[in-house]
């Protein structure tokens, strides 16, 4: 089993930066692919950015395409999601997942932190 803590979330103007970070424990993080999904009120969950076990492949939604960044320090048992360039749309609970699998994390992962809430707003 493994445990997913969100953090970093918070208020910040259209056109800033923003970086959440997930911490993992429970297994080796190496084991898991890794992704981050983010939920409006109201909404779906919506993938956002997903990255494979050693950072090797990363894929993101295109609405967060190149503006976005996932990254994940396996030794540290973390993952991060970089977001630039900051749009009022972007607001939603931001939540990291994890799976064995990579084709799963993009899609329905088995394993969900609490999420935490980015508000982009003036």
């Amino acid at each position: 089993q493994v445990q997913l803590v969100e953090f970093g979330g918070g208020l910040v103007q259209p056109g800033g930066s923003l970086r959440v970070s997930c911490a993992v424990s429970g297994r080796a993080l190496s084991m898991y692919a890794m992704a981050w999904f983010r939920q409006a009120p109201g909404k779906e969950h919506e993938f956002v950015a997903a990255i494979s076990y050693n950072g090797g492949r990363t894929d993101y939604a295109d609405s967060v395409k190149g503006r976005f960044t996932i990254s994940r320090d396996n030794a540290k048992n973390m993952v991060y999601l970089q977001m630039n360039s900051l749009k009022p749309e972007d607001t939603s609970r931001y939540y990291c997942a994890a799976d064995r699998t990579y084709s799963d994390v993009t899609a329905s992962p088995d394993y969900w932190g609490q999420g935490t809430q980015v508000t982009v707003s003036s």
